[in-house]
């Protein structure tokens, strides 16, 4: 038998009034009740009616999220919580594939009768997207966004923090020549490896072998690592600037007879499923795709349910995860 709200009220022990707010996020809600009630909406597998609330509040009861690409297994992982988060809070999810502003499919969610508020993760066009949801009053969230100074709500990764993490680790084996290979300047993520990068190699007075940048594909760490070989001058360590890169270069070795980690040392970023499969297994910057994709969703809904938000930016912070692919300098 379906769960009502009732049922959802008496697993937590609490007011059928304390749940409509949560289900609504509407009135405030002490964390531990909000809690509390979520968990009881999982335990039971409650869903809500959506299309009475809908035409209760006059809300559409789905948000939107615009991303360029769907082949990072660390961006699905963040889409796969915030959809589940949303659902706890009986809301639906609209995916838009997009890499334009103008696109037809960016164009329908922008439309404030067509969701109540969107995410938009890590878009290079972000700026676009920005003025036009402020001008059409649409709740929205950023994710991995390519600017801090939007001030509107934004959840993102300290990855200065995380290159900073990965150069230490380098340096802590014994290694001086380390190269960074990393993706598109546009980035704001790019950005704040690479500097947290240096400034790690800066204050171990030292230069980087190289910072060699592309695009965050397998491909271009394997050509970066294959002009290393032909010129016969290598680093001993190199931190990559996704797993993706990081993948190529091992495999550019690989085909060499070079092993990893005698030959050289690589971390990647992200923690990406490849990474825990590869072989060696991969040294890498893990980030907490389920803070972030949940992070996002409050956030979003607290804005929808206030009616006005403040510039809030929540940053989590990366861990390293040292594996098989990194090993102390050979004397």
């Amino acid at each position: 038998m379906k769960a009502s709200i009732y049922d959802v009220a008496r697993h937590c022990g609490l007011s059928v009034v304390t749940v409509s707010r949560v289900l609504n996020n509407t009135g405030n809600v002490r964390e531990k009740n909000r809690r509390k009630v979520l968990d009881a909406i999982e335990a039971l597998d409650y869903r809500p009616h959506a299309a009475a609330q809908s035409l209760a509040r006059g809300h559409t009861r789905i948000i939107g999220l615009i991303m360029t690409a769907l082949h990072d297994r660390f961006f699905e992982m963040v889409v796969n919580e915030i959809n589940r988060t949303l659902a706890r809070y009986g809301y639906f999810l609209a995916l838009s594939v997009s890499n334009d502003v103008r696109s037809r499919e960016s164009h329908d969610l922008m439309h404030e009768d067509r969701v109540d508020g969107l995410i938009l993760l890590s878009l290079p066009e972000e700026d676009r997207y920005v003025a036009q949801l402020k001008k059409r009053s649409i709740p929205f969230v950023l994710i991995d966004n390519q600017r801090r100074d939007h001030m509107v709500p934004s959840v993102l990764t300290d990855n200065y923090y995380g290159g900073y993490e990965a150069a230490k680790h380098l340096l802590s084996l014994g290694h001086t020549s380390i190269a960074h290979v990393c993706g598109p300047e546009y980035f704001l993520s790019t950005r704040e490896r690479k500097r947290g990068f240096l400034d790690a190699l800066r204050e171990a007075r030292l230069s980087p072998f190289a910072v060699v940048q592309g695009d965050y594909e397998i491909g271009f760490g394997y050509a970066t690592a294959k002009s290393w070989i032909r010129s016969g001058k290598l680093p001993t360590a190199v931190f990559a600037g996704d797993d993706y890169i990081a993948v190529g270069i091992v495999n550019a070795l690989a085909e060499e007879g070079m092993r990893v980690p005698e030959a050289m040392s690589v971390i990647g970023y992200d923690d990406q499923y490849i990474a825990s499969r590869l072989r060696p297994y991969l040294t890498t910057v893990r980030q907490p795709a389920e803070s972030i994709g949940q992070s996002s969703v409050e956030l979003l809904l607290k804005w929808i349910g206030a009616g006005s938000t403040a510039s809030v930016t929540v940053e989590w912070k990366p861990e390293l995860v040292i594996r098989e692919s990194t090993a102390a300098l050979k004397a």
